[in-house]
């Protein structure tokens, strides 16, 4: 190709991405519908459906920027696009009308049955679906993750039951109203997840983070046992 033709294609190519540009913009001020990318079609799906102060879409924000900080410090390559996904849509399953709990399908085992469904025609690269399900599969701390997306999630969502954040999610889940749980039953909720979420944890990076979550979580439960006589007056 001669300079001279080089430039002309070069010329060309600007011209059509101005134009691609200029009709973007116009479809915008016409009011148009402008596809998005699947993963901003995820982000809108998972803020939109997922309301809850526990598990609702900040906790899916926090697992996935945790996720990608631990495997960052740990020096470990990730598949972006699945551990996105993961940790948006995770905790779908604990939401109607894909809440299975009370036929006895736990939520992590539904939400990866039905997120093929959810993603079907966002743009999701298919070849990627099988290593998603399995880290949705796996995201709770009881169980057994395998593969670096699914560690890194399941050890994101572990930790995030520790540490002041941990208070915030149970304590949120407490019935104004007297029911269940009432602030007793989530203080022994507190212990139990002491006891048993940093046993499940896995990569170096967030095994490190669990000494202090654990002592900033033990701390807030004996401060409030001590100011209300072992939990009598709570």
């Amino acid at each position: 190709m001669t300079r001279h033709s080089k430039r002309w294609h070069a010329g060309v190519s600007v011209v059509v991405a101005a134009v691609a540009g200029l009709v973007f913009a116009a479809s915008i001020a016409a009011g148009e519908p402008v596809t998005p990318g699947w993963r901003e079609t995820v982000r809108r799906f998972a803020a939109e459906h997922f309301h809850h102060p526990a598990w609702g879409y900040s906790h899916s924000v926090r697992d996935y920027e945790l996720a990608t900080a631990l495997a960052r410090e740990d020096g470990v390559a990730l598949d972006d696009d699945v551990l996105y996904a993961a940790a948006y849509l995770h905790d779908v399953a604990a939401f109607a009308p894909w809440d299975r709990e009370k036929e006895g399908i736990d939520h992590a085992d539904e939400g990866a049955r039905v997120v093929e469904g959810i993603l079907t025609g966002t743009g999701f690269p298919k070849q990627k679906l099988e290593a998603l399900q399995n880290a949705i599969r796996t995201h709770m701390f009881d169980r057994q993750p395998v593969g670096p997306e699914a560690i890194y999630l399941h050890d994101a969502d572990a930790l995030d039951w520790l540490g002041a954040i941990g208070v915030a999610r149970i304590v949120a889940t407490v019935d104004p109203d007297g029911g269940d749980p009432d602030g007793p039953k989530a203080i022994r909720m507190l212990e139990e997840n002491l006891a048993s979420v940093p046993q499940g944890v896995r990569s170096p990076a967030a095994r490190h983070r669990v000494p202090a979550l654990q002592a900033e979580l033990r701390q807030f439960i004996d401060s409030l046992k001590r100011e209300t006589d072992g939990l009598r007056t709570l």
